[in-house]
C-alpha cells in the first residue's frame, strides 16, 4: 500500500499494529490487548483524517496509484459478460477510451470510459487517460449503437483532460467533444455518468452529459486542474492547494451547486483501500439509478435531460 503525505499517521500506526501482531505469532507473549488498543487508535485516526479532507487532499486521493480505473470497475461488475468494442470507423482505435457491452445481473449496458495505465508502459499505451478525437468519436458510435438497440449507457469519467497535442487539434478535438455533448443531450436511452477519479475540462464533458451524474466521494470535477489554474493565476504550481479550494471541485461542492445528482460514498480510506466493496457499491448504485430511469419514455428522457442542463447556472438576485 502506498500512502500520501497526509496519510503518514495511518502508516505509522499500521506498521506498529503489524509488528505487534507478528510478535504475538512468533512468540508466546500475549499481545492481544496491545493489538486491540493499536487497532482502535488506527480506526479512529482513519475516521478523523478522512472526514476532514480538504479539496487538494481529495484531488490527491482521486489520483492515488492504487485507485481502481474504468476497466477494473467494468471487469469486476460485469465479470465475463463484458465485450469490448473498438474503433471509430474513421481514423483508428483510441486506447485511452474504452467501451463495450456488459451485463449487471440480467440487465445489459453499454459501458464507456477513459482508461489510465498502471505502470510506465501501460500509461503510455493508454496516453495517460487523455483521449484523442477518435476516442470521443468511438464513444459516440457506441452510444448510437446502444440507442439503436435500446440499451442504457454508463459512462465512467477519469481523465486529466482531452489530449492537447497538435495532431489532436488537427483531427478536430474541439468538434468531437462538442458533437458528443450535443448528441448526448438528444440520446433516447438512459445515460448514467459516474466520476470515478479525475473529471477535468472538456475531456470529462465529452462523455459527461447524463440523466444522472454521480461522483464518488473522493473525486473532482472542474473546468481546469488545480495545477493549471495555479500556473495561470500565479505563474507557479505552488498555489495548487489554494486553487483547489477556490475551484469548488469536490463532490460536496458539485452537489451543493446542483451540478451533479448524487455522491457515492467510498469505504474509509478511499476506493483503493477496499476495492471489492467499492465495486459492489458502484454496481448497486448503477442498478438503483437505472430503476429510476427505465420507465421514462425516450421523449421524457430527452426533455428532462435538456431541462436539467439548461437550468444549470441559474440564480436569483437578492
Amino acid at each position: 500500500m502506498e500512502y500520501l503525505d497526509f496519510e503518514l499517521p495511518i502508516k505509522e500506526l499500521q506498521e506498529k499494529y503489524d509488528q505487534a501482531c507478528k510478535i504475538g505469532v512468533d512468540s508466546d507473549v500475549d499481545v492481544s490487548d496491545t493489538c486491540k488498543q493499536i487497532e482502535k487508535k488506527l480506526n479512529q485516526t482513519k475516521k478523523d483524517i478522512y472526514k476532514n479532507l480538504n479539496a487538494w487532499q481529495r484531488v490527491q486521493l482521486s489520483r492515488h496509484p492504487n485507485r481502481p480505473y474504468t476497466l477494473d470497475y467494468i471487469n469486476n461488475i460485469c465479470k465475463e459478460s463484458f465485450l469490448e468494442l473498438h474503433g471509430d470507423r474513421n481514423f483508428g482505435d483510441d486506447k485511452a477510451m474504452i467501451g463495450g457491452l456488459g451485463k449487471i445481473k440480467d440487465q445489459s449496458f453499454m459501458f464507456i470510459g477513459q482508461q489510465k495505465g498502471y505502470n510506465t508502459k501501460t500509461r503510455q499505451y493508454r496516453n495517460f487517460g487523455m483521449a484523442n478525437p477518435e476516442g470521443y468519436r468511438k464513444a459516440l458510435r457506441l452510444m448510437k449503437k446502444a440507442e439503436k438497440f435500446s440499451i442504457p449507457v454508463v459512462c465512467f469519467v477519469d481523465t486529466p483532460g482531452a489530449f492537447p497535442g497538435l495532431e489532436a487539434e488537427e483531427r478536430g478535438q474541439g468538434e468531437a467533444i462538442a458533437r458528443n455533448i450535443y448528441e448526448m443531450t438528444q440520446l433516447q436511452v438512459p445515460i448514467i455518468v459516474i466520476i470515478i477519479g479525475e473529471g477535468a475540462s472538456g475531456g470529462a464533458l465529452g462523455i459527461g452529459v447524463g440523466d444522472r451524474v454521480l461522483m464518488l466521494e473522493n473525486t473532482w470535477y472542474s473546468v481546469i486542474s488545480p495545477e493549471s489554474c495555479s500556473s495561470i493565476l500565479w505563474r507557479s504550481w505552488e498555489y495548487k492547494e489554494t486553487a483547489a479550494e477556490a475551484l469548488k471541485l469536490t463532490a460536496n461542492d458539485m452537489k451543493s451547486l446542483k451540478l451533479i445528482d448524487k455522491i457515492v460514498k467510498e469505504p474509509i480510506g478511499g476506493a483503493h483501500s477496499d476495492k471489492e466493496n467499492t465495486f459492489k457499491i458502484v454496481s448497486k448504485t448503477i442498478l438503483e439509478t437505472f430503476e429510476e430511469l427505465k420507465n421514462l419514455s425516450p421523449e421524457e428522457l430527452v426533455e428532462k435531460r435538456i431541462e436539467k442542463y439548461v437550468g444549470m447556472g441559474e440564480f436569483k438576485e437578492r
